[in-house]
């Protein structure tokens, strides 16, 4: 591997370089990312103090929100201090952390969704075993090989990334440090990189989000026995799931699947995936959930009582 490189730091270019542009990012994102932190906190806190949220789906969904939080602060905070800055740089060492810990927790969302899909199929296709092959045990043993299989992914990243030799040029035209535009400055051929990253990348993505709304349409397709409370119930559920994996995966898959090639409209598209998703998954599951919405209301309601008993 490449660790001795001429390039100490990077130059991040960010969204623009428009000055009223930069103030009108500061702004809209750092909206954007307190709406995301209040959100999935606020669903972690109401799954882990709630007695009623304590079936496998949300066992999942707690995890969900808390990779969508990790996952947007691993890019978001950055980029959104850089917008006050004239010129922003982040060295070598930071950009493989945060090369790194994007991966991770976006690979672990990944996972999450499938787990979901998993749960929801045995739940309405093997309404009759579903006690008998979940447990909190095996929950727990799944998500744990979430956190490896991520752990592997991100580490794949990482050692791509190494192997890369800079020598010259060290301006990232993005506002986070992936391996895309990184694959642009490096001094020697990247073919071989460039098909282990759409290997490890975009065809993964590709197979999994196939193999998901494979289940989800097996699932729908078995809907037709169930009565029709437990239709709508579970109907409403999985378009929740659905909308998040087509919100999710989508652009993942236009940015990974073609990595030899970056287009300008890829840091939006960026952007909808590591800020807007995290961003939406809350009002997705709240908005669509009536226990999650109701939690809620008893959780707010009992610190609006202990505050008036304080006084």
């Amino acid at each position: 591997m490449h660790l001795n490189n001429n390039v100490t730091k990077f130059i991040l270019l960010g969204l623009t370089q428009d000055p009223v542009w930069k103030k009108m990012v500061f702004t809209t994102f750092l909206l954007f990312y307190l709406g995301t932190l209040f959100g999935n906190l606020l669903i972690i806190v109401t799954i882990k103090t709630s007695w009623v949220l304590q079936s496998p789906m949300y066992f999942f969904l707690f995890y969900l929100s808390l990779s969508d939080t990790c996952f947007c602060t691993s890019t978001a905070p950055r980029m959104i201090v850089d917008a006050l800055l004239r010129k922003t740089t982040i060295s070598f060492t930071e950009c493989m952390i945060q090369l790194f810990s994007s991966h991770f927790f976006g690979c672990l969302e990944i996972f999450i969704l499938i787990l979901m899909a998993v749960d929801r199929y045995v739940t309405i296709c093997k309404p009759l075993h579903y006690m008998t092959i979940t447990s909190h045990q095996v929950h727990g043993v799944l998500v744990a090989m979430a956190w490896v299989g991520s752990c592997v992914h991100s580490l794949a990243q990482i050692f791509l990334a190494l192997s890369l030799p800079f020598c010259g040029p060290n301006v990232i035209d993005h506002y986070f440090c992936d391996l895309q535009p990184l694959l642009k400055l490096a001094c020697s051929d990247t073919y071989v990189i460039n098909l282990l990253l759409v290997s490890n990348g975009g065809a993964i993505c590709a197979v999994r989000f196939v193999r998901l709304m494979f289940s989800y349409v097996v699932i729908l397709h078995s809907l037709r026995n169930h009565s029709a409370e437990g239709r709508r119930k579970a109907l409403s559920t999985c378009i929740s799931h659905i909308t998040m994996v087509i919100f999710f995966f989508g652009p993942c898959i236009f940015i990974y699947i073609r990595p030899a090639a970056t287009f300008p409209m890829d840091k939006m598209i960026a952007v909808f995936y590591t800020i807007g998703t995290p961003l939406l998954n809350p009002l997705i599951y709240t908005l669509r959930n009536a226990e999650v919405k109701n939690a809620m209301r008893k959780l707010c309601g009992s610190k609006r009582l202990i505050s008036d008993d304080e006084r």
